[in-house]
């Protein structure tokens, strides 16, 4: 089973490992279905999905209705301004079947203009504001995807005090110093206010150098004692959950990496396997620091 912490101040204990429901979004039911019972036997009782992720939502709903009170639900709003992020809550709660969303996150809200547009006057982050207050949603979050994630996370948090951050982290992207540097500010001021803290991208590689096996976009690890570094490399670090990868060929080796985590492994193990893979940044941004 795979073990258990505080998420944040939201008073529940959430699987350190997240189902990143990303995975569902081009599956049938019936493999939707088969996937979402895996995570019962690793004991994951926390999904993570997006309106954006194709059809998952619709996909989580129908196993939902027998497991609703056993899992804490989240997922993203992209609308930058009131009513469309208001919109899309109410369309959320109808796609998941659900009365209630646990976490709503404004997702990948990194960029300066959307990041203005969403805190503004009747922008996105009122409308989360004001779905909390109507019982429609219990937790803010915000996410966010490249170099620039955590950086503008502690910005975000200067403004408005969310539950819950969300960026990527794994070994190879934190040989970025700079990038490291604003992760390291980032959980410092997590702590301070007892933020959750999830990450992505925890598989990453490389940008796919050709035909796409996997249904994640970016080229990840795909064997199982490989994945077992990576994933005991994130779960290394105490404060974080890790989300995972959305591809559910994938998932099982995951969760049972997840189950079975180790002490933090090596640099120079993790050196090893970057070298071996000849990897990659998967973000555009700052990648003269990146040192394989």
């Amino acid at each position: 089973m795979i073990q258990k912490m505080a998420f944040g101040n939201t008073g529940h204990q959430s699987s350190r490992t997240l189902f990143g429901a990303a995975a569902l979004g081009k599956v049938d039911q019936k493999t939707a279905d088969s996937v979402l019972d895996l995570l019962l036997e690793y004991g994951v009782n926390h999904i993570d999905v997006a309106a954006r992720y194709g059809d998952a939502e619709l996909r989580i709903a129908p196993w939902l209705k027998s497991h609703r009170d056993e899992f804490f639900l989240a997922t993203k709003t992209a609308e930058r301004d009131y009513q469309g992020a208001m919109d899309g809550i109410y369309k959320s709660l109808e796609r998941l079947g659900t009365d209630t969303i646990d976490l709503m996150q404004l997702h990948n809200c990194v960029e300066i203009d959307e990041w203005e547009m969403a805190f503004g006057s009747r922008g996105a982050l009122e409308a989360l504001i004001d779905a909390r207050s109507q019982g429609l949603i219990r937790f803010i979050g915000v996410t966010g995807h490249g170099f620039g994630a955590p950086a503008r996370h502690l910005q975000s948090l200067e403004q408005f005090a969310f539950d819950a951050v969300l960026f990527p982290y794994n070994w190879f992207l934190c040989q970025n110093s700079q990038y490291t540097s604003d992760i390291k500010k980032l959980l410092a001021r997590c702590e301070e206010t007892g933020t959750a803290v999830q990450t992505i991208k925890s598989l990453a590689c490389r940008p796919w150098p050709g035909e796409r096996r996997f249904s994640c976009w970016y080229e990840p690890l795909e064997e199982e004692n490989e994945i077992q570094l990576a994933v005991d490399w994130v779960l290394g670090n105490p404060q974080v959950f890790l989300n995972t990868t959305g591809d559910v060929t994938l998932l099982p080796r995951v969760l049972k990496a997840a189950s079975a985590v180790d002490e933090r492994p090596a640099d120079t193990a993790m050196q090893d396997l970057a070298q071996k893979h000849g990897m990659e940044p998967i973000f555009e941004g700052n990648t003269a620091l990146m040192r394989p």
